[in-house]
């Protein structure tokens, strides 16, 4: 039996091509920006544009694809991304680069569905747990590649936004030659809010908080780098071993979080990120050894707890309800996202570049009293009550069409979660 359908292969190519064009673009901005002297704030303001971008892009594009289908969706998207990133080459200006950075979030999102419907379609039910695995190893390694370019050349050219573009264009490709017939609908994403708190205060409150921390983190940790006079070698490894080890991480987190209450995992891993963040912001300036080790430690912390909320807010959900409470908590992080690079763009305007871990600082202290409070409310569950831990990619790479790749969702749940072509009302 082979280890993965071998129609998985080139959509896994295809998310590559993706995901490196996204660590290329996600990249430059900050650090081009950086050097054109763009404020602290307007730098922030482009994290905002993407995650409402993103968010937007996860509502909007299951009825889109319903309506026009994946490939000439994916092209429209491809094409859009190329555009924005081109256009953010012409138009060195921060009002010009915030809604063109939403734009790219959008299109991002939407093609990132359409590859995940389709591995999704191409993955048997057995093989699902593997195809998740890979997805989210190519997915970081990708990302991480295309951060890491930018150690090849002058960020002060054009080269990185062409090269952004041509990877965003490229990754048509796969997709779009080897695709041979229309997948199953996208699915949708939803937010019943209700339904969420009343399974589980502290996911909802948490996932918005760390949304806040790792969009602004995200979106302004290269610009810190940049203000502790890092070059540009060191500013990508600041950003890329925080991911890496964000994933690493997720191993030894994931072990204990199925054998004991998860809120008290959550409160030691925003316990450490707390320490991280004081000491990042007390003790400057910073070797480059020394940055890099914060950041690995910090990373570790911030990107793993996203997977402890979503498997403390299933231990809890209702039967079939893996979807709607992964698509909602995705829901509840973009929102976060939306504030997270504003609000530490506002403070490192104001304080300078330790004001981005005087944010974070702010809400892990904040999950961390929450958490404890709760924990005093409400029993843990059970051992035979909980869900398997399974790691993920962090949740600004993540849309509802990841969840269905998910081994704990099952098929039935997908099939009720799709949105389907309108159809015409007759006579009209």
């Amino acid at each position: 039996m082979p280890f993965l359908p071998r129609a998985v292969y080139p959509l896994m190519i295809g998310s590559a091509l993706l995901m490196f064009a996204g660590g290329v673009n996600g990249l430059i901005l900050p650090v081009r920006g950086s050097q054109e002297g763009f404020s602290s704030f307007s730098l922030g303001l482009l994290g905002t544009g993407w995650a409402a971008g993103y968010i937007l892009g996860c509502l909007v594009m299951p009825r889109t694809v319903a309506r026009v289908g994946h490939i000439r969706a994916f092209g429209a998207m491809t094409a859009l991304a190329v555009v924005s990133v081109l256009a953010t080459l012409l138009i060195v200006q921060p009002w010009a680069w915030i809604p063109l950075r939403g734009l790219t979030g959008f299109a991002f999102a939407g093609a990132a569905m359409i590859v995940e419907s389709w591995l999704n379609e191409r993955a048997e039910a057995a093989s699902r747990g593997r195809v998740f695995g890979l997805y989210t190893m190519v997915n970081l390694a990708a990302t991480t590649l295309g951060q890491m370019s930018l150690t090849l050349g002058d960020t002060a050219t054009h080269l990185f936004f062409v090269l952004a573009a041509i990877f965003y264009a490229l990754a048509l490709l796969p997709s779009g030659l080897y695709a041979s017939h229309q997948p199953n609908p996208l699915v949708g994403a939803s937010l019943d809010l209700k339904t969420l708190w009343r399974n589980s205060p502290v996911a909802v409150v948490s996932v918005i908080l760390i949304g806040i921390s790792n969009s602004a983190f995200g979106t302004l940790g290269a610009v810190y780098a940049d203000q502790i006079d890092l070059n540009v070698a060191a500013i990508a490894l600041f950003m890329s071993i925080a991911i890496l080890a964000g994933a690493g991480a997720q191993v030894p987190i994931g072990y204990f979080s199925d054998r004991m209450d998860r809120r008290l995992v959550l409160v030691g891993i925003a316990g450490m990120a707390f320490l991280v963040d004081l000491f990042l912001i007390l003790v400057q300036p910073l070797p480059v050894p020394v940055a890099l080790f914060a950041s690995a430690l910090f990373g570790a912390c911030i990107f793993s707890m996203y997977p402890v909320i979503v498997a403390h807010a299933n231990d809890h959900a209702p039967e079939n309800y893996f979807l709607r409470t992964s698509g909602g908590l995705l829901l509840l992080f973009g929102v976060g996202s939306i504030a997270g690079p504003l609000i530490a763009g506002v403070i490192m305007s104001a304080s300078g570049p330790s004001g981005l871990f005087m944010t974070t600082a702010l809400t892990h202290l904040s999950l961390i009293g929450y958490a404890l409070w709760r924990i005093r409310q409400r029993a843990a569950p059970t051992q035979a009550e909980k869900t398997d831990f399974v790691p993920v990619s962090p949740a600004r790479f993540s849309t509802i069409e990841t969840a269905t790749l998910d081994p704990r969702a099952e098929e039935e749940e997908i099939e009720q979660e799709r949105v389907e072509e309108p159809q015409e009302e007759p006579g009209g």
